[in-house]
């Protein structure tokens, strides 16, 4: 008989209350472990030999030994390594359009195809980039770029050190104890020995990893760890961080602490593909392929200003704790200039190279750009206009004739009257009888009545000899000095005032003596080394390089064939923020300075004060001189291999402490593969000692040498130019005294007076 449905319900809702009851038992009380339990810790990674990590035969020779205490590469073995940074193949890639952006926004997850996996991506961080361009220069690229170029290094140590077979593990995971806190840390060890204890940290740049630093003070507290020793191998110059880290260090573990400075440079590659950064740096136009190089690379993320590139470099070191490589922020731009500029072959590019001054505090890196174009296109400058072309000339009785047209369109012609008006100025502030020399310099001009007299002045700049070398297809442009000349003139249009003095010849030169003597030595000085003259300098290095092409022209045509002596520069025109700038109202300015007067000094004299009105202007030549085989190879030793490397990447100077080498191929391929392919090492001789730092001594080697007799440098020529590499003059150019000239127009300063009461 079937039971009542009712009945059925009632017994199925029992069993159910049961059974929950039953289950909140043993949730409550049946496993109390689960909740509770923690998981157990990840085992620690035990590493692999070193040389099968790196895929070496673990019959490696070393080709250097392993320092037993402090040690320094010496200059004569510094080298270079490559590696691929897998996105530096996007380091042309602009910002998405709008479209695009809006439609990668409503995206939940990156797009599987580049280049919108990259947009995607900066646009979950647009907060902190707010400009594309910073993302993939501060982040995108150098986040990429740090793990293939820290295992590059990591292999070329292990490989030139012979650090292989199953003593030495790469990449073991330690543990390290603060016996302070109590804190238990763990660590990965680039490189460690089982048998002797000896840790390798091995870092690709000059700084150490900001999150491993409380790892490593605890190593050096354990006593666990206390029979090991920890060598830290530099790729580059330490900066502050690292110094005060192994000061720290030191303090706490004592000798078990050292520093191994192996200098070797990055040469960082692309993978074929993406969207590639363009450069037309001394680029002959029409040619295939692009400039490309470690300068083009410091100058893409070379920001305009100062604040633009604080910003920048802030944004940069954020996102990068584990410590860069010398970057942008470490060249002063504003000291860029032409260093080397290789033989040009028609289809194959030219290697060139620039120098600047180094900022260890890495705060600089602005205005890279700006400087490097101007350097190029003074360099077309000097190639598509003819010789007689190069000349300036501020004179107030010849307002037509201030330069050539067309020369007065460039950024070239404009810096040299520029340079011209700013010399005059600077001619007249060093008279200044307010400071030391300016009294000393009225007190001992000639008098007329008891008054200092001086004769109206024409003042130019003009190049001293400079020094170069050719050599191994190549031009090396040492020294490119500037002098500065000065000599009586007058002129029809009136100065202000009324003139102060008639001087006869006597009197005359003996002015001009005090002047030579007192005056000019004080203005060249600065006329060489002040920063309001340092577009002046690199546009006359530029004209010795664009002189050398020239020669190398008329020998076999060259790529740079179809614009030398063309006439035209309009691809090289005035650049913001000077586009607008005319030779007219530059002269118009002088003008009214030369009329008006520009200082007034209060010269005290037979018992009245004098108060002297000056103004006026001018500039001039140029000769050269090639250095002797034995004494650029006694004063320049490393600079072949070093100009060669800066095609690359960033380097050293090594002639001059502080300055860096940064240079490109104007047809490079800078693409390569994976895999790292080291520069063989050459192999130094062992004297069982520790290796010393190298000095530093004036011809820039890294070792102690004889150096070959110097050939002394020659009388200074009249206007004719240098010498080449096989010592016989070749009027290298020879267009050069044409060059920069100032047409000799008389550019004169009137000194007026008028009697003030004596003070």
């Amino acid at each position: 008989m079937p039971k009542p449905i009712r009945n059925r319900r009632l017994r199925a809702l029992r069993r159910s209350v049961v059974a929950l009851a039953c289950a909140s038992v043993m949730v409550l009380t049946g496993l109390p472990g689960i909740t509770l339990a923690t998981a157990a810790p990840k085992p620690l990674d035990p590493g692999k030999r070193c040389d099968e990590l790196y895929g070496l035969p673990s019959s490696t020779s070393p080709t250097v030994g392993l320092p037993e205490f402090d040690a320094s590469r010496a200059k004569s073995q510094w080298d270079e390594y490559e590696y691929v940074n897998p996105a530096k193949e996007w380091d042309g890639l602009g910002p998405p359009s709008a479209a695009k952006e809006a439609a990668l926004a409503k995206l939940t997850k990156a797009p599987a195809t580049q280049p919108d996996r990259v947009w995607w991506r900066w646009l979950q961080q647009k907060d902190k980039y707010p400009k594309f361009e910073d993302y993939r220069d501060a982040k995108f690229i150098t986040n990429s770029g740090n793990d293939p170029r820290g295992k590059a290094f990591e292999r070329k140590v292990i490989k030139d050190h012979g650090l292989v077979g199953p003593d030495w593990i790469c990449q073991k995971e330690v543990e390290f104890k603060d016996p302070d806190t109590g804190k238990t840390y763990r660590r990965k060890l680039d490189a460690y020995n089982t048998r002797t204890k000896q840790i390798l940290e091995i870092k690709s740049n000059g700084s150490p990893d900001r999150r491993e630093i409380p790892k490593d003070l605890a190593w050096a507290k354990d006593p666990n760890w206390k029979d090991s020793r920890a060598k830290f191998v530099f790729a580059e110059p330490q900066k502050a961080d690292a110094k005060k880290f192994l000061g720290d260090m030191r303090q706490i573990a004592g000798d078990r602490v050292t520093e191994y400075n192996y200098r070797s440079d990055r040469v960082e590659l692309a993978p074929k593909g993406g969207q590639r950064a363009t450069s037309g740096l001394l680029e002959p136009p029409g040619q295939s392929g692009t400039t490309r190089g470690g300068a083009t690379d410091l100058i893409r993320e070379s920001r305009p200003t100062p604040k633009g590139m604080a910003e920048y470099l802030n944004r940069r070191n954020v996102a990068n704790p584990g410590g860069l490589p010398r970057g942008p922020g470490g060249v002063d731009f504003s000291t860029l200039d032409l260093k080397y500029i290789g033989k040009p072959v028609k289809g194959k590019g030219v290697d060139f190279a620039f120098d600047a001054n180094e900022d260890p505090t890495e705060n600089s890196g602005w205005g890279g750009k700006a400087k490097a174009q101007l350097i190029s296109d003074a360099f077309f400058t000097w190639l598509a206009l003819s010789p007689d072309k190069f000349w300036v000339n501020l004179n107030p009785d010849e307002p037509d004739r201030i330069m050539d047209a067309k020369f007065g369109k460039t950024d070239a012609g404009r810096v040299l009257l520029e340079a011209d008006l700013q010399m005059k100025h600077d001619f007249y502030k060093a008279m200044d009888p307010d400071t030391d020399l300016g009294k000393r310099y009225w007190a001992a001009l000639p008098k007329q009545n008891g008054y200092p007299c001086m004769p109206g002045l024409r003042n130019w700049i003009e190049p001293k000899t400079a020094q170069v070398r050719e050599q191994d297809g190549g031009i090396y442009i040492l020294d490119t000095p500037l002098r500065l000349k000065s000599t009586a003139q007058t002129t029809i249009t009136p100065g202000p005032g009324t003139p102060i003095c008639t001087p006869n010849e006597a009197e005359t030169k003996a002015a001009q003596r005090v002047i030579d003597q007192m005056i000019v030595p004080a203005v060249e000085k600065t006329i060489n080394t002040a920063p309001q003259y340092a577009d002046l300098r690199r546009v006359y290095t530029a004209r010795v390089a664009a002189e050398y092409i020239r020669q190398q022209d008329a020998k076999a045509p060259t790529d740079y064939h179809k614009i030398i002596n063309s006439g035209d520069v309009s691809r090289w025109p005035l650049r913001a923020p000077n586009q607008n700038w005319t030779r007219e109202a530059l002269f118009n300015k002088y003008r009214y300075i030369y009329t008006h007067g520009e200082f007034e000094y209060k010269i005290p004299a037979n018992g009245t004060v004098q108060v002297y009105l000056v103004g006026g202007v001018d500039m001039s030549k140029q000769p050269k001189h090639n250095v002797s085989k034995a004494r650029f190879t006694s004063q320049h030793r490393y600079l072949p291999r070093q100009a060669q490397t800066s095609v690359k990447t960033l380097t050293d100077n090594t002639d001059m402490t502080g300055q860096v080498l940064l240079g490109a191929n104007t047809a490079a391929d800078d693409t390569g593969t994976s895999t790292p392919t080291p520069t063989p090492t050459p192999t130094p001789t062992h004297s069982g000692k520790p290796t010393p730092a190298p000095t530093h001594s004036g011809g820039g080697s890294g070792s102690t040498h004889t150096p070959a007799p110097a050939t002394p440098a020659p009388s200074e020529p009249g206007g004719d130019l240098a010498h080449t590499g096989n010592d016989s003059p070749i009027g290298l150019i020879s267009g050069i005294a044409a060059a920069l000239a100032v047409v000799g127009g008389a550019l004169v300063w009137w000194i007026r007076r008028r009697k003030t009461a004596q003070e």
